[in-house]
């Protein structure tokens, strides 16, 4: 064998070779959890396998939410290339841990959004199978969902979980199914309401800044807006929700002090900005330079309310099945030892770093085309539509809002898109036979010019009967040619797929688990 097919070789092995530390490394992590919960003892003094078990799968669910959940935080400033991958990867594992460390809390409730009832699960062994059961449901469909490139809830497949075991516990009536049929609704609701934020937040964006004929100078006077509308919007979603756990406050209180935060800002903000505008042209590409600096602050603050919120998925029925093996009997809430959390931290942080490139990517480029302008409505919409739905009661998900974003992006900039080629078109055939270059001149200046004077310009051709009537068959042919799809099927389809059956799964899965483990520890 000579140096070439060495060469050869190695390149082919190269992936494989990557794929390998990835799962080493992983499994290292759940040794070590299995060599530190093997050494403690709980109330009886002795070592509980059931919490070494409990562990292992709680690590094993924080490695899958690292892998999958995350990307909603920091993969549009990927695709719009605000942050690269590695960047990205360091600064949402920094802010994941500090979340869930800092603001994660004391006390966890043990039944999740309050889908079971748990005076009706007969005894503390059932429970800890039960809750067994759904962490690891839950965990085996994200790892499934993060194989498939779906960005999936974490909390809606801990639901999913909880919902199946305690059915296959305690029977059909252990379940609150009105609680469930709110779920259900917020399959629609979150990313209806993050896909109309967005899309309202990038209308206003174009509207007020690049459909200017001077974009810089209009730019200076409304980007230091939109960052402090940003910074009042996180202001209120961190404390409402990042800080509840440590410093709960009302609604109106946070609000205020976001206020006063964003005010702050601007003031800061716009002699910034018109600094930085000195050395920019009247471009669109300019412009979206002056959205990076919020957009990493975007991601930041994000991972940090994930962190603080989410790690509960991962370490909360770990903490439950702790506090029934030390207390042995069901309680409503159970604290979380720093230990679990521990846990939580790093196995959100592991998991990002080893398995979340792939969803990053699918979140942030293969959904459409991410720029910093449509990444900074992405962010904004996530954390409103959180702030709107808390105050409303509704249960949504922050994947679900992030990705529906997402969409609504995407799908804005097919309806511009086609809106637009159908105005060329109709200049085209309103100028029908006259000079070429007068046909081009009009369409330079109606490019150029703003929406209230396009709308007059299509009015006035509109007066005028063009020279060649289309049939309906042909306007119906053109209208198939100006539909671009800027958002890509394919995806759309897959997602809203695992959207819908990421209940369904995990609680079928969990109640297969729950037999399979209660016929083992039975005597």
């Amino acid at each position: 064998m000579d140096f070439r097919d060495i060469h050869d070789l190695e390149n082919a092995t190269t992936k494989s070779r990557k794929e390998m530390f990835r799962f080493g490394t992983a499994m290292l992590f759940i040794v070590l959890i299995i060599l530190f919960t093997s050494n403690m003892q709980i109330g009886t003094g002795t070592v509980s396998t059931e919490l070494v078990i409990a562990a292992m799968i709680g690590g094993y669910m924080a490695l899958n939410i690292g892998a999958n959940d995350v990307a909603n935080n920091v993969g549009p400033a990927v695709g719009s290339k605000a942050l690269t991958l590695t960047g990205a990867i360091i600064i949402a594992a920094i802010f994941e841990s500090a979340g869930a460390l800092i603001a994660g809390g004391d006390v966890v409730s043990t039944i999740k959004k309050g889908i079971i009832d748990p005076a009706l699960i007969g005894d503390a062994d059932t429970f800890i199978w039960l809750m067994m059961s759904a962490l690891l449901a839950g965990a085996v469909w994200l790892n499934l969902a993060t194989a498939l490139g779906a960005p999936v809830s974490t909390t809606h497949s801990i639901v999913g979980g909880v919902l199946g075991a305690g059915i296959a516990a305690a029977g059909w009536n252990i379940a609150n199914w009105d609680q469930m049929s709110a779920i259900a609704a917020s399959w629609v609701i979150s990313p209806v309401i993050g896909g109309l934020i967005a899309a309202a937040f990038l209308m206003w964006i174009k509207k007020s800044i690049t459909y200017k004929e001077d974009m810089l100078e209009a730019a200076k006077r409304v980007v230091p807006i939109l960052i402090a509308i940003m910074a009042w919007a996180f202001s209120t979603y961190l404390i409402l929700k990042g800080l509840k756990k440590v410093w709960k406050t009302d609604f109106i209180t946070a609000l205020l002090i976001g206020l006063a935060i964003a005010s702050v800002v601007y003031l800061m903000v716009k002699p910034m900005i018109a600094r930085q505008a000195r050395f920019l042209d009247s471009s669109k590409a300019s412009i979206n330079q002056l959205f990076t600096m919020p957009l990493i602050f975007a991601a930041a603050l994000l991972s940090f309310a994930h962190g603080a919120n989410d790690v509960a998925n991962a370490v909360g029925p770990l903490a439950a099945i702790n506090d029934a093996l030390q207390s042995h009997e069901v309680s409503t809430k159970a604290e979380i030892p720093l230990w679990v959390m521990v846990i939580g931290a790093l196995g959100i942080s592991l998991g990002l770093m080893l398995f979340g490139p792939k969803l990053i990517r699918t979140v942030g480029s293969e959904i459409t085309e991410l720029d910093q302008m449509r990444a900074f409505s992405i962010a904004m919409a996530a954390a409103i539509t959180v702030i709107v739905a808390s105050q409303l009661g509704l249960p949504v998900s922050s994947t679900h809002i992030a990705v529906g974003a997402i969409f609504g992006v995407g799908f804005l900039r097919e309806y511009l898109k086609r809106s637009y080629a159908k105005a060329i078109q109709e200049i085209k055939d309103h100028h029908q036979g006259e000079d070429e270059q007068e046909v081009n001149e009009f369409i330079n200046r109606f490019s150029k010019a703003s929406v209230p004077e396009k709308k007059v310009m299509l009015a006035q051709l509109k007066e005028k009967k063009a020279e060649v009537e289309l049939s309906k068959k042909e306007r119906k042919s053109l209208n198939k040619v100006y539909q671009k799809e800027l958002v890509k099927r394919s995806a759309f389809l897959k997602i809203v797929a695992a959207w819908v059956i990421t209940v369904p799964a995990s609680a079928l899965l969990a109640a297969f688990l729950f037999f399979a483990i209660r016929g083992m520890m039975l005597p």
